[in-house]
């Protein structure tokens, strides 16, 4: 999970969404999977749970899957590693902070082509 500060977006952004984001060194697609909520600017508190959709401005917390495999740490852990923005259509759109992680083991595709 992440907070993330939608910038500048012509539209909405929906569940769904692939940007390619910039985390560290890395450039990988990361969908969001789902939008839990959508917090207040001012306060942080949450305004509404499981929005359908956010608009520029509005700040919310996305439930974030990368496409591939990618080591990050949530901002608490490792504040280098935590901070990304996310570019689109030649412009950064958003920028976010990573506050959670669901650590899985990544297992190699054993075998490789058949001759």
């Amino acid at each position: 999970n992440a907070q993330v500060i939608i910038l500048n977006h012509p539209g909405q952004i929906n569940a769904g969404y692939a940007p390619v984001l910039d985390c560290h060194t890395a450039h990988i697609a990361r969908r969001f999977a789902e939008l839990i909520t959508k917090i207040d600017r001012r306060t942080g508190k949450e305004l509404e749970a499981s929005p359908k959709f956010v608009k520029s401005r509005d700040p919310c917390i996305p439930q974030l899957v990368p496409q591939k495999p990618m080591c990050v740490e949530s901002f608490a852990e490792s504040p280098p590693l935590g901070p990304f923005p996310v570019p689109d259509m030649r412009q950064t759109v958003a920028v976010g902070v990573i506050k959670s992680v669901e650590k899985r083991e990544y297992s190699p595709k054993v075998g490789g082509k058949k001759k």
